[in-house]
């Protein structure tokens, strides 16, 4: 088992990052925004001081968390764009030693049902040759996009795909916000699973979500831990609190050292809810 974590929700700097997960004692860290960009979009002499201070302090990126297909990106928009960012990406992460990005597959936008599947197999199709000619995979994540409408959804993405340069990357909190069956879009994609996030997520009566501390919401976190590591996975669990921080949605968190001290308690919460679930497991 790996603990590893979205580190821009501890702070935007990668110095801050890095040492909320040496606080916690991990030795993965999965790497989305640096500053304000991208780890993707960064120029390549920043990512070279980014990668050298991961690889100073003894650490590996687990994860590039892109913006392939995510909720900016429509399915009709310009498909150019994602395979431009995946070129930018496979080196640096061959560079790096790391084996994921994550995707999503894309929103509806004004597109048909039948025409946002089809462009998003054949898109993610495209990208997953790419991926695997560079030795890397697709972590496809339970969020937005065609593929994230349910479990059949996501399986028939991968049977169609059929690379191994696709993978399922399962969030424990986003079918909550999403409005989907926790336990069942577990069960259909669980055999599946490649990569983990950790995320616990409560839903108000006016329908708005929003993430708590692992273990204090609505997403069954302990028994859905439980099963997957029944089932076998022993790889990354990344925590993405979604407390004081939340990206897509333009929250970065307000007092830097606030946002600090929730995303180290968020982590310690988390490594205790795993020892309590070992042993059921």
């Amino acid at each position: 088992m790996i603990h590893s974590g979205i580190a821009d929700e501890a702070g935007r700097p990668i110095e801050t990052q890095i040492k909320a997960h040496q606080e916690l004692g991990w030795d993965y860290i999965e790497l989305r925004m640096i500053g304000d960009q991208n780890l993707t979009d960064v120029s390549d002499e920043e990512f070279e001081r980014v990668l050298g201070l991961v690889n100073d302090a003894g650490m590996k990126i687990s994860c590039f968390a892109s913006q392939l297909g995510n909720w900016s990106r429509d399915v009709t928009g310009d498909f150019d764009v994602d395979k431009e960012e995946l070129a930018r990406a496979i080196p640096r992460m061959q560079q790096a030693g790391t084996k994921y990005i994550r995707t999503m597959s894309w929103k509806q936008s004004n597109a048909t049902l039948e025409e946002w599947k089809d462009e998003a197999i054949r898109r993610m199709g495209e990208l997953a040759k790419m991926a695997a000619d560079g030795g890397v995979a697709l972590a496809h994540e339970n969020c937005t996009g065609w593929a994230s409408e349910g479990p059949a959804e996501t399986v028939e993405l991968m049977e169609k795909v059929n690379s191994p340069g696709l993978v399922v990357l399962y969030d424990t909190g986003n079918s909550v916000g999403y409005d989907k069956d926790t336990l069942g879009f577990l069960h259909g994609v669980i055999g599946r699973i490649a990569y983990v996030h950790i995320k616990d997520m409560t839903k108000e009566a006016d329908g708005s979500s929003h993430g708590v501390f692992p273990g204090e919401g609505q997403s069954l976190l302990k028994q859905q831990l439980t099963e997957i590591l029944r089932s076998g996975y022993d790889g990354v669990f990344s925590i993405e609190p979604h407390v004081a921080a939340v990206i897509h949605e333009g929250k970065k968190g307000g007092d830097p050292e606030a946002l600090y001290e929730s995303y180290v308690k968020y982590g310690k919460m988390a490594m205790a809810l795993f020892d309590d679930v070992r042993g059921a497991a």
